[in-house]
């Protein structure tokens, strides 16, 4: 088990340095009493939103994890905290239905995992996810995923009838070729051959996926990009995006931080790439900007994706999301 390792709580007014060593890290729950579950996104460069996050905090202890410094606004560090103090909103699904209830809402794409991983592992035993895509199924509302995940194959009968009476697309995140160089970014996640085979049972089950290469990490990982391509349109994916690694926040002390430790030998070129496609600094905030480069460097791996994108044969896909909405009436089965 690692130590306890958390950068200052910016919104905490003191802190506590230990003169023995950090505990380890244990594994503790807490509970979200929240009374909405949508998220609204205001965002003017994503395309979605609403986003539903049954968790907050993520297992899978991902270095890069831009969601690391919400963790914060909880009292928590953007460190081990963020992976081992996990805050769940049991009454999720209920929300949800009071949410669709509403004469106001009319049927919007819901992203899952617009924060953190929707499939992390306590989902096997809560299953809150799972329960909100019941809901999303009853009443015919577009649904879209990001995870890292094995557990979807699980859902797959209620991905069916979402594909069937509504509209679905799983993406899985995988940025890296080989389990041995994920597993040191992304220590508790599923192997990237994992996710690849739940990308190929997923798809053979009619369930449209696609693949996001995300974060790219100019220095580490860009020439992955060509073999990730085909490897997920071989395993039945659809559709392919990417998207530049972004270090808000503490983010950029805690990927930095473990950078070093686990590529020391590459850690001086992956922070001069970061500032050659980043203007000199190491992250951008700003609308527009924040999930690509600029400059020459970036050009090239921009062309390595368009070009390992064309020659995976993934097309170009820029359909509406369907209005397929319906509140099931008072004779009928919520589940009919």
């Amino acid at each position: 088990m690692k130590l306890v390792t958390n950068p200052p709580n910016r919104f905490e007014s003191t802190q506590r340095e230990t003169l023995e060593p950090s505990s380890r890290v244990e594994i503790q729950l807490f509970e979200d009493d929240t009374n909405q579950i949508l998220s609204r996104n205001d965002s003017p460069d994503l395309p979605f939103r609403w986003s539903v996050n049954p968790y907050r905090g993520c297992f899978h202890a991902c270095a890069y994890c831009y969601a690391r410094p919400s963790h914060e606004y909880w009292g928590f560090g953007a460190g081990t905290d963020f992976e081992s103090k996990i805050v769940l909103k049991r009454r999720a699904a209920d929300l949800l239905k009071q949410a669709f209830e509403k004469r106001s809402w009319d049927g919007e794409l819901i992203v899952f995992s617009g924060n953190t991983d929707c499939y992390q592992p306590l989902e096997s035993t809560l299953g809150l996810t799972r329960a909100c895509l019941e809901i999303c199924a009853a009443y015919r509302n577009p649904v879209g995923i990001i995870t890292k995940g094995a557990l979807p194959v699980r859902d797959i009968e209620v991905f069916k009838q979402l594909q069937e009476q509504a509209w679905i697309r799983v993406y899985f995140s995988i940025a890296f070729a080989d389990d041995e160089t994920a597993r040191l970014v992304e220590p508790q996640a599923p192997t990237v051959s994992k996710r690849f085979e739940t990308m190929r049972i997923l798809s053979e089950a009619g369930i449209p996926t696609g693949i996001s290469v995300a974060p790219i990490i100019p220095g580490l990982n860009e020439e992955a990009i060509p073999e990730l391509l085909a490897r997920a349109k071989s395993a039945g994916a659809t559709s392919a995006t990417c998207s530049l690694l972004r270090l808000p926040g503490h983010v950029e002390t805690v990927f930095l931080d473990r950078m070093r430790e686990a590529f020391p030998d590459r850690i001086s070129k992956i922070i001069h790439r970061l500032q050659e496609v980043r203007g000199g600094q190491l992250s951008e905030g700003g609308f527009f900007s924040r999930h690509h480069g600029n400059g020459t460097y970036w050009r090239c791996v921009e062309q390595l994706f368009d070009v390992g994108r064309r020659r995976a044969g993934f097309v170009e896909e820029d359909r509406p999301v369907p209005r397929t909405f319906r509140r099931p009436t008072a004779q009928q089965s919520l589940f009919d």
